[in-house]
């Protein structure tokens, strides 16, 4: 794949092309900072010259524009009263231009655009924006509108294809940016590695801030369908090194980092990838030249963190403002003029919370009809249920709604195989709780409800296992549960996600019986796993029906990931559950519900 347009903006910034609109009034002082300098005059008494500047940022904004949940058809909110879109985004952006000068403020972005609400998914999927005479993308639009100057890319950028992003891509007004996201044949960089934008000051002196977007190389695994043959991703701190050396020989005064990559250094693919996932730190550890880090992708806030460069001695800020456009984060720089060059004197972070601002009537009005669209798309009924339905309860109980979900799974598996060399073996099947305030109602079931149990684009796979493995597989996913002695009382809300494991890395598994006794440590937990009432043999063979992301390598979880491919689908798991209840007309549990693994301690059940 060629440099297109976008890698030719990024490597010529620096001689104007992308240049930021200039001039304007000293902005105020940053936040809880770092001091690397002492301001030294410049020659016969004069004071030295300065110049402050803010850089604002979002990350995970996953097709966010209105704070509005389509899953549920009303306005979102949670237990923090978090509001969420690029509306509300819209009015902090504005007030902090108003309050600093436009001229003197940037507004960047770390990835994870454009998918993540029915919104996004309509003009992915069902009006696409690469038809002919297609729309434009609402996140294009608003970015646009806003006034973005660039983004990084997120891994979810690819779930929908490179066709898709690159349109995407052509229809904004800013640069993508992924330094390390390279064309697999040339292995030079497919995106623009970065911008350089211009800040006039009031001195004359211009300081050039450069902007490099790095993406996370778990791509290469979780979307290996679309990526696979045509685009690599090395790692951060690899390409961190290689990148910001070059900018600082072309001039630029200030480096920032905008990073789809979590700072905590872990990951979750094991030994699959020789990169680390969330290497934010690192990069700003092992790397010299860096002034702040945009962090994304581990949707955890992070208002000022500041990690000490190992080379230089110098500190570095990072932050990471909450997903889905709850937050904005304010870099404050403060720079002298000493010694024929800028320096950065001073840099901190902060957060502004989005539920204290009303959404921008700009941003609202200018998409007004394509939200009216998917509102209309979203509440199509596609048939009825017999009982109302509940993930709340899923992540400790074997819930008839997670039924649902393996036997839309099994179903669709068993009919692809059937006659074929694989049709005599048993399905089995596995499905996390990704929502747990998902649910199907009692009576109309719309496509809302039905996409709310997967909100993601995961895609089907069935993959040959063996009972072995299978162990192996429940024993790795128990991990979840913390260990809870047998006798005492258990409270669920201190029950599950041991060590950080998000729910959608816990998979419960149908077509076999088991106990998951927590009151045993990790890696012995499973207990009398079971198949047509007798125990499973280790030679066994079995079809697993099994979504893309954990059979790339997604979780880490064993065997899987290098099991043989039996059967794959393009259609997303979301969109054959939806098709699945069109077909039934009428969801009845009493069909496939039942309870096939269950929490003990000790041989006896955690709930009745």
């Amino acid at each position: 794949m060629p440099l297109n347009r976008r890698t030719f903006l990024g490597r010529s910034a620096a001689a104007g092309a992308g240049v930021a609109v200039a001039g304007g009034a000293v902005a105020g002082s940053a936040g809880a900072a770092r001091a690397v300098g002492q301001g030294r005059g410049q020659g016969h008494g004069r004071p030295p010259r300065r110049y402050a500047f803010t850089v604002m940022g979002t990350t995970d904004l996953h097709g966010n524009v209105f704070n509005w949940d389509y899953f549920t058809d009303k306005e979102y909110d949670d237990s923090a009263h978090n509001d969420v879109g690029l509306a509300k985004i819209s009015t902090l952006v504005d007030r902090v231009r108003r309050e600093k000068g436009r001229r003197n403020t940037l507004l960047i972005d770390a990835g994870d655009t454009i998918q993540g609400t029915q919104l996004s998914y309509y003009y992915a999927k069902v009006d696409p924006i690469t038809a002919r005479r297609g729309p434009v993308h609402p996140m294009a639009r608003a970015m646009n509108a806003i006034g973005y100057d660039a983004a990084a890319l997120g891994n979810h950028e690819f779930n929908y294809g490179i066709p898709v992003l690159r349109k995407f891509e052509e229809q904004c007004d800013f640069p993508l940016l992924g330094a390390n996201a390279l064309d697999a044949k040339t292995l030079r960089p497919a995106f623009a590695p970065y911008v350089i934008k211009r800040m006039r000051t009031p001195c004359g002196r211009d300081v050039r801030v450069a902007v490099l977007g790095l993406t996370n190389p778990g791509i290469a695994i979780w979307d290996k369908a679309n990526v696979g043959g045509k685009m690599v991703f090395p790692g951060l701190e690899e390409q961190a090194a290689k990148w910001v050396p070059r900018l600082r020989s072309m001039g630029a005064d200030v480096v920032i980092v905008s990073a789809h990559s979590g700072s905590s250094g872990t990951s979750s693919w094991g030994d699959q990838l020789p990169y680390v996932e969330n290497a934010a730190a690192l990069v700003a550890e092992q790397v010299p030249g860096i002034d702040a880090i945009l962090v994304g992708h581990a949707h955890v806030e992070i208002a000022e963190h500041f990690v000490t460069n190992k080379e230089t001695g110098r500190r570095v800020v990072l932050s990471e403002p909450a997903k889905w456009g709850q937050r904005l984060t304010l870099f404050d720089f403060e720079l002298v003029w000493e010694r024929g060059s800028w320096t950065v004197e001073r840099a901190g972070s902060r957060v502004l919370n989005s539920n204290s601002v009303p959404e921008d009537p700009a941003v609202t009005s200018l998409l007004r009809r394509e939200h009216r669209k998917v509102v209309e798309y979203v509440n199509q009924v596609i048939g009825t249920s017999v009982v109302a339905m509940s993930t709340a309860d899923a992540p400790w109980r074997d819930e008839p709604i997670i039924d649902l979900i393996n036997q839309v799974q099994t179903e669709t598996v068993q009919a692809a195989l059937a006659g074929g060399e694989y049709a005599a073996l048993p399905v089995l099947s596995q499905a996390s709780c990704f929502s747990r305030t998902a649910g199907i109602p009692a009576g109309e079931v719309t496509i809302k409800d039905a996409a709310g149990l997967y909100p993601f684009e995961n895609t089907l796979e069935a993959r040959l296992i063996t009972g072995a493995q299978l162990k192996d597989y429940l024993e790795y996913s128990a991990r979840y549960y913390v260990r809870t002695a047998a006798g005492g009382p258990v409270e669920t809300a201190k029950l599950t996600n041991a060590d950080g494991i998000p729910d959608y890395n816990y998979d419960a598994v149908s077509g076999v019986t088991y106990e998951i006794d927590i009151a045993q440590p990790v890696g012995s937990r499973i207990v009398g796993l079971s198949f047509a009432g007798k125990a499973v043999d280790p030679a066994a063979r079995f079809v697993f029906a099994v979504n893309n992301y954990r059979a790339s390598g997604g979780g880490n979880f064993p065997h899987v990931p290098g099991a043989r491919q039996l059967w794959a689908n393009s259609d997303e798991i979301r969109n054959t559950i939806i098709g699945w209840v069109r077909e039934k007309g009428s969801v009845d549990p009493a069909a496939f519900a039942s309870v096939g693994w269950r929490l003990t301690r000790d041989g006896v059940p955690v709930f009745a």
